[in-house]
């Protein structure tokens, strides 16, 4: 009787998990999409243990220990932390498909199925492929994320013609031993090694700015990873679950390359990001124009239109809340207000639109580069709070520049420009921005949320 119960529970898992998956595609419905996913996989968890055979008191130990930690972790992580977070989660992902891969081998090798080629076999090499590269790469990622490994690109001689190597000796040593996996024990383990080293050198040579789209296609990769672990165990919900996500992930990837002016086979085949090592795109010259709180509050009072074009900066200052505060003085005093998000705006896909969110921001106020830059002349203020490669001109103006081709917020464009930043240094791209030196910018120096208090203190006095 639960052997006939668990197909239908997982089918309705993953009808869940459809309907969850489509709902988080707009910010009004995401929370419940997100509640009705996770019903889906607490459905699929329960069917799964009804399956016979299990040690529930190992399985119970590993639930309480990682329910701890995740629970300790997800309190504690900061907002401006989160990007490495979900770096953490996709190289977890990864690494419990290796895992699993590994283990169904170990437990495969007597049986006769192990000794020629089967799917099986083929689904095993898979899992642990894409599994370590996504294991070491999430790691990688994490690193320059979270700043514990430089964020510039690493590049050495013959770097894509190591990587190249790796991947055709991936790619025999695959064919070896899913001839007569049980046989060919060493080969296994070296795919293993392999694959890990190829998720390191995939992700060293992006830049940290690139960063958005290297854990887009990271997230793909731990959904495919699920997916061929779902075949090795034979699990449908899982199969259906890491292909909804590997699907959406590429989804994604290909939008933030977009969003980047770059082509997804420049991100599949490594030196993504290298371009921000040029030597193109010099220092730019001028005097930039100091403002104080009190002078921006004359200009906003007067402004009928105001642009917020939020970054990185605003994480770091935790300044969301302030911002949403300001922005509502705004509409009292009669401005019209909006929010300019670029799609990699911050350190991963959505980064921006999250922060905003979870300060109450209407989400009818946040627009895409594409709705705002034709408007943006007649634009009285656009603020930028910490946003400093999503706006820089060069990427419009200057060939040499390295940002050059990357669709930006045309915010140099707006009757005034008032830039949030602690100082006049490059962005996470090492690239500098002549917007700080135009006629019609001014700079708000300091820490963006003490700032933006400053300023609604002015509106309420």
């Amino acid at each position: 009787m639960t052997k006939t119960i668990i197909p239908y529970l997982y089918i309705i898992a993953s009808v869940l998990f459809i309907f969850g998956l489509k709902m988080l595609g707009s910010a009004k419905t995401a929370r419940r999409g997100n509640l009705i996913s996770a019903g889906g996989m607490l459905l699929a968890i329960v069917a799964a243990l009804l399956t016979s055979g299990l040690s529930y008191q190992w399985i119970l130990v590993g639930a309480i220990i990682g329910s701890i930690i995740g629970g300790v972790a997800a309190r504690m992580v900061k907002m401006t932390s989160m990007p490495e977070m979900v770096g953490l989660f996709n190289g977890f992902g990864g690494a419990a498909s290796l895992l699993v891969g590994w283990a169904e081998y170990q437990k495969g090798i007597g049986f006769d199925t192990m000794n020629s080629f089967s799917f099986q076999s083929v689904a095993i090499y898979l899992t642990v492929l894409i599994g370590g590269v996504t294991f070491s790469g999430s790691m990688i990622a994490y690193g320059k994320l979270s700043e514990k490994i430089t964020g510039k690109p690493v590049m050495f001689k013959g770097q894509q013609v190591i990587n190249t190597a790796i991947l055709l000796a991936l790619l025999i040593a695959g064919i070896v031993y899913t001839m007569n996996p049980a046989a060919h024990g060493f080969i296994f383990l070296l795919i293993v090694v392999l694959s890990v080293v190829l998720g390191v050198l995939s992700v060293i040579p992006i830049g940290g700015a690139d960063m958005p789209v290297v854990i887009a296609l990271l997230n793909s990769y731990s959904g495919l990873a699920a997916c061929a672990a779902g075949f090795v165990i034979q699990n449908n919900v899982l199969i259906v679950s890491g292909s909804l996500v590997g699907a959406s992930g590429i989804i994604l990837t290909k939008i933030m390359c977009k969003a980047m002016n770059r082509s997804l086979a420049n991100v599949l085949f490594s030196g993504f990001g290298s371009a921000t090592t040029s030597s193109g795109g010099g220092s730019y010259q001028g005097e930039a124009n100091p403002i104080s709180a009190e002078d921006t509050y004359y200009i906003l009072e007067a402004a009928n239109s105001v642009v917020f074009v939020p970054g990185y900066g605003m994480a770091v200052a935790q300044a969301q809340h302030v911002v949403r505060e300001l922005a509502e003085l705004l509409e009292a005093n009669g401005a019209e207000v909006s929010f300019a998000i670029h799609p990699v705006a911050g350190r991963m896909p959505g980064h921006m639109n999250v922060l905003l969110a979870e300060a109450n921001v209407p989400y009818e106020q946040l627009t895409v580069p594409d709705d705002i830059n034709p408007t943006m002349e007649m634009v009285d203020v656009a603020i930028v709070i910490g946003a400093n490669d999503v706006v820089n001109p060069a990427a419009r103006d200057d060939e040499q520049s390295p940002l050059y081709g990357m669709p930006i917020i045309n915010v140099d464009k707006a009757r005034t420009c008032i830039v949030l930043k602690r100082s006049l240094n490059p962005g996470f791209a090492g690239v500098d921005n002549p917007l700080f030196f135009n006629d019609n910018t001014r700079m708000l120096f300091g820490d963006a949320k003490a700032t933006i208090s400053s300023l609604v203190g002015e509106f309420k006095e």
